[in-house]
């Protein structure tokens, strides 16, 4: 029995480590092409604790990267976020901004009883990546009635 159990916590132990794979690839991968590190956060694993506690709106887990200074040509962000989707994420979205130049790419995992998304935001000088691991049915409901959510995250929402 005691064996089983040890397996069964290998098992988790690499699943998680996996998730949290594509996370730092695509961390590494932004530090190296744009030669910058990512701003450190405060309290970041103590948030991370908070939403593992808590769940708002399905969520059980987040990772958030910052970038500042960075010099993102447009035209080769999307050559450079395919290369990202080669991992156990697939690509779902990407949304341009040409005014802007600002450019969102999200991509999905597998969806079982949770799923993670990893969102990559690049504007002008900046990105910011998250990932986050989602129950999927809360991120079914979020989709389907925006409306909702959004009274929801400003508190104006009814129980009825």
């Amino acid at each position: 029995m005691k064996g089983r159990l040890l397996v069964i916590l290998l098992l988790a132990c690499g699943a998680a480590a996996a998730a949290d794979r594509d996370f730092d690839r695509l961390v590494k991968a932004i530090e190296s092409h744009y030669g910058t590190r990512h701003t450190n956060l405060p309290l970041m694993g103590f948030a991370n604790f908070v939403v593992k506690v808590a769940r708002p709106a399905g969520t059980s887990s987040f990772h958030l990267a910052m970038f500042d200074h960075l010099d993102t040509p447009s035209e080769e962000r999307d050559e450079f976020m395919d290369q990202m989707g080669s991992g156990s994420l697939h690509p779902l979205i990407r949304v341009h901004s040409n005014r802007d130049r600002e450019a969102t790419y999200i991509l999905a995992g597998d969806v079982g009883k949770t799923t993670r998304m990893l969102i990559a935001i690049f504007g002008r000088d900046a990105a910011t990546v998250i990932e986050v691991k989602v129950n999927a049915e809360a991120l079914r409901k979020t989709i389907e009635r925006p409306d909702l959510t959004a009274q929801r995250f400003l508190g104006k929402h009814d129980d009825h």
